[in-house]
């Protein structure tokens, strides 16, 4: 069962990708173009051409997990990740659940920053 936490890193992969593609060439992806390393426990999120399926890569500690989705119908929103590729949990929970982002009205919270 996938659990999203607050306190990992969700990294959106930007372009479409081949949803043929397994554990390696995902990786690949992630090191070759997004300079990131898929074992320093981050979930990279990955959308095909028809923005109806998605794959979750995840480095679990002994192994890689893949989680993938194909909806029946209706697509996923493609998030706007202007400041590289960085997603929050409830923004990939909103995603998967296929509430658009963009009619989403956040009310502001404390968040506690460490160093400051």
């Amino acid at each position: 069962m996938l659990h999203l936490s607050a306190s990992v890193q969700y990294y959106f992969y930007n372009q479409p990708v081949d949803m043929r593609k397994g554990f390696d060439s995902l990786s690949g992806l992630v090191q070759q173009h997004m300079q990131l390393n898929v074992l320093n426990g981050g979930i990279f999120i990955f959308i095909n051409k028809k923005r109806n399926q998605v794959k979750l890569l995840l480095w679990e500690g002994d192994g890689l997990a893949l989680y993938y989705k194909r909806l029946e119908r209706g697509t996923y929103e493609c998030p706007n990740t202007s400041d590289g590729f960085g997603l929050s949990a409830t923004q990939l929970q909103l995603i998967l659940q296929g509430i658009q982002l963009k009619s989403i009205k956040m009310k502001n919270r404390y968040q506690h920053t460490v160093g400051k």
